[in-house]
């Protein structure tokens, strides 16, 4: 294991971080909200820890290995989650406790869009940006974007690739270079970022907010700048673009660069992780909408459409923006909702959850086994497509889902173990585990009322849901360490 030279790519990485405070330090001067020294401690603390990372080790380049690629990884995330909470902590109004900061921060990064805060709408600009800005880094992540420099630092960058990306077919690349991989994302991450903040302004949205929500849209978060959510618009055209823009973001990239290259929409059609995807959105929009208008909650079709269509992207895509309280709904919708996150977006994507791709195999695996138990002897392999899979990765996703319940159980359990009741453990253990942010119970509109050693349980949770499980797990085996 190269520590020494993992050490030294931490610290330029916190260094690049630091620079992320210039621009919410430009919105506290813009808006004089009185945060701009908030921002000003925070690149300097973090720009010197940064250094002092790197300077002692700065000469050490040795080409990493897959371990130390994972070990990076998860180093960078729990360091650069407790730096996040610099700017919470530095706040003095409204003064929160270092663990509610923690919670923040690690909670924007993982994209889970769980709070704290109550009162949004009061908070400083540059304080609600910075939240915003915090979830964009980490829906694609922060460790892909430099993947693209590193190279010219001296550092290879397939090991951090394979170990930040989502889904289990990690070795389909775009580019034949990691680097021109990592470019190539962040390029069409951008882009889809600029499309929606000008389409939420041509919607009605200001500046600020249209520019704030796209942040925290295109990378599946959920945070937003008012306590009410999207539901603080009231508009239907509004729901419209981001259901567009949720379900465009918890597509796989790679789709998307597929069909901008060749011109050609059709080869989203030939995906089946993408068509199941859609069929999972409309399936369950159509149950949503027919029970709320049997209920009659919405006094118009149109309306009780627009709302469940809202509600069931947003929850599938793990993104959690609420466009209305569906806590209030009738009990079994809101049950259904939270438990919709655990299909997730598609892998690749900057979605949650156990993907769809995942969820897909774990189905065809079923119907195999049904068929041999027809027929013991007979062959019967998985496709996607034309594409037969090799069982590795169909062990690869069996292992990967009894991981999740593992972390699921034990999560569940240690809630419950600290007075927290069923239903509330359950979907607070879902919504962080899965990065959705919303909850019910006692948590529906925000997670101020969990105790401290709760909230550092589903921080835990948070960094197991956003980094798929096994790349903290292999950190726990004594295989790992050995050489």
């Amino acid at each position: 294991m190269h520590f020494r030279a993992i050490i030294r790519v931490v610290g330029l990485l916190i260094i690049m971080f630091s620079f992320t405070m210039i621009v919410p330090t430009i919105i506290a001067i813009i808006y004089s909200d009185g945060s701009t020294q908030v921002f000003r401690k925070t690149f300097l603390t973090t720009i010197l820890i940064g250094f002092f990372l790197w300077f002692p080790t700065r000469k050490n380049k040795e080409e990493f290995r897959v371990k130390d690629g994972f070990l990076i990884v998860v180093l960078f995330w729990l360091v650069l989650g407790s730096i996040g909470a610099l700017p919470f902590i530095y706040l003095k109004t409204p003064n929160i406790s270092i663990t509610d900061a923690f919670f923040e921060s690690f909670s924007g990064l993982t994209t889970t869009g769980a709070t704290n805060f109550v009162g949004l709408d009061f908070l400083p600009k540059a304080i609600l940006f910075y939240r915003q800005i915090l979830q964009w880094f980490g829906g694609m992540g922060i460790i892909v974007l430099t993947v693209a420099i590193l190279p010219l630092l001296g550092v290879g960058g397939m090991q951090l690739y394979r170990a930040e990306m989502p889904g289990p077919l990690k070795e389909n690349k775009i580019r034949p270079r990691i680097a021109e991989t990592a470019k190539t994302l962040w390029i069409i991450y951008v882009f889809i970022t600029i499309s929606c903040s000008i389409s939420l302004w041509f919607a009605g949205m200001g500046v600020f907010d249209a520019i704030t929500h796209s942040f925290a849209i295109v990378a599946n978060g959920g945070f937003s700048t008012h306590d009410a959510s999207l539901g603080y618009f009231n508009s239907s055209k509004i729901n419209i673009i981001v259901i567009f823009f949720l379900i465009v973001s918890g597509c796989n990239f790679s789709l998307h660069f597929a069909a901008l290259s060749n011109r050609n929409l059709r080869i989203y059609l030939q995906d089946l992780e993408f068509k199941t995807f859609i069929i999972f959105q409309f399936v369950f929009a159509l149950i949503c909408t027919l029970i709320l208008y049997y209920h009659s909650v919405y006094d118009s079709f149109w309306k009780t459409l627009n709302q469940s269509f809202f509600q069931i992207v947003s929850m599938t895509t793990t993104a959690g923006f609420t466009s209305c309280n569906f806590a209030e709904w009738p009990l079994f919708l809101p049950l259904l909702i939270i438990c919709m996150s655990f299909f997730g977006g598609c892998a690749g994507s900057t979605g949650g959850g156990l993907k769809v791709i995942r969820v897909l195999l774990l189905l065809l695996q079923c119907f195999r086994e049904l068929k041999r138990l027809v027929h013991p002897n007979a062959i019967y392999p998985i496709k996607i497509g034309s594409r037969i899979l090799p069982e590795r990765i169909i062990e690869a996703v069996w292992g990967f889902f009894s991981a999740y319940l593992l972390v699921f159980i034990t999560s569940f359990l240690a809630l419950v173990s600290i007075n927290v009741d069923e239903i509330s453990a359950f979907s607070a253990v879902t919504t962080t585990l899965n990065n959705l942010g919303p909850a019910l119970g006692l948590f529906t509109d925000n997670f101020s009322t969990m105790n401290p050693i709760g909230k550092w349980i589903l921080i835990f949770t948070m960094l197991f849901g956003r980094l798929e499980i096994f790349t903290i797990l292999v950190l726990l085996t004594p295989t790992f360490w050995k050489k």
